[in-house]
């Protein structure tokens, strides 16, 4: 008796569609963001009076600016934390780098105006310097500095993920280590021989691209920049979490044992993510140095890496939105606690992080969603009844 062939033949495997890029009511927020950045904001900055109600001061705008740099980092530790399950405690390092390589670059662009009226940065000279050393060959190319802020982050994240990840270090010793990396990082900043500026950094800085710095319209030119940065960063790990490499991101993140033994190289992607989400917080700290007007070692600290893995915490992992609203969120209280209750931000900051571990797992995020569904159930209650 012959065997249908059809009956004998394994149904092909059917992989669940990959998700949208985003939905019609995403595009929607993401236009109305782009608005709000390119628009709305010098609107209400530079065309209202001071005086007005819906003036927005100096000081906000350069707050604002500042927070979407850290929201960049933090949507970086997304990437690698809440989708592919690496925990870095050093992702400070990265953006300090990108700050000291904007940073080398303003501070060529002082030039005589400095309190020495030398061609060399001022700390050089107080610390009788004759010449530049040689890392800071090509430091007053504006094009040239563009590039190590990607290169120079983006090369160390290379090489230690590639021996890191080969090794197969992985959770808390992973963890460990880059803040290991980063401490060695802040330690070597603060020596004066290193051609840094030792304690106190790079600051005092003049003009961007001969214009200067001070202008209304320079500073608003930076924080439009950045927020439109910050939304291509969110609709590329948008992208990225939705095509095949960023499903096999996920797989790794839940089992990458499995992962191995289903033929797929983990260290290949492990490594491009680690060194991507690398490349943004150095262009962060490009953009954040400029704005803030500083950039020391300070930036290497710990706690500066530990707070970024808060801000996604507290955001909600592995939503790529979560960890934006945790930067906003983190940092505005910051800034309002450490003017009105100094002493107590650390407490603040440590209740809060308990709290999001004990009782909000899935952060701010995962709340307004369970806000949301419950909100549609209790709609759709009323409309049966």
């Amino acid at each position: 008796m012959m065997m249908n062939a059809s009956a004998s033949t394994p149904p092909a495997l059917l992989l669940p569609p990959a998700p949208r890029l985003l939905s019609a009511r995403g595009w929607t927020l993401v236009l109305l963001a782009v608005l709000g950045v390119a628009l709305l904001v010098p609107a209400l900055n530079l065309l209202l009076p001071a005086g007005h109600a819906l003036h927005l001061s100096d000081y906000l705008v350069g707050l604002l600016g500042k927070i979407m740099c850290y929201a960049i980092c933090a949507l970086a530790m997304d990437l690698i934390w809440g989708y592919t399950g690496i925990l870095s405690l050093g992702h400070g390092l990265f953006f300090a780098l990108g700050g000291y390589a904007m940073g080398m670059y303003l501070m060529r662009q002082i030039g005589r105006d400095g309190n020495y009226q030398s061609d060399l940065p001022d700390f050089m000279v107080f610390l009788d310097w004759k010449a530049l050393p040689w890392h800071w060959a090509g430091s007053d190319s504006f094009a040239f500095q563009m590039l190590m802020v990607l290169a120079v982050p983006g090369l160390l994240a290379f090489v230690f993920g590639f021996f890191a990840f080969r090794s197969r270090i992985k959770g808390v010793y992973f963890s460990i280590i880059t803040q290991a990396l980063t401490f060695a990082a802040m330690l070597l900043f603060f020596r004066n021989e290193t051609g840094f500026g030792g304690n106190n950094g790079f600051t005092d800085f003049k003009r961007i691209l001969g214009v200067p710095l001070n202008q209304p319209g320079t500073r608003m030119l930076l924080f439009v920049i950045t927020g439109l940065v910050l939304i291509g960063f969110f609709l590329l790990g948008r992208f990225i979490v939705c095509s095949r490499f960023g499903r096999v991101l996920q797989a790794i993140r839940d089992a990458e044992s499995r992962v191995m033994f289903t033929g797929y190289e983990p260290l290949a992607y492990k490594l491009a993510i680690w060194t991507l989400s690398a490349l943004m917080c150095g262009v962060a700290g490009a953009l954040y140095v400029p704005q803030v007007g500083i950039i020391n070692p300070g930036e290497m600290s710990p706690a500066a890496s530990i707070e970024i893995a808060i801000w996604t915490a507290v955001g909600g992992r592995a939503t790529l939105i979560g960890p934006i609203v945790g930067a906003f969120f983190v940092n505005g209280a910051k800034s309002w606690f450490t003017q009105a209750f100094p002493e107590y931000w650390l407490y603040f900051l440590g209740v809060l992080f308990i709290a999001v571990t004990l009782w909000l797992p899935e952060g701010l995020a995962g709340l307004a969603r369970k806000l949301g569904q419950r909100f549609k159930r209790t709609a759709s209650k009323e409309e049966q009844a």
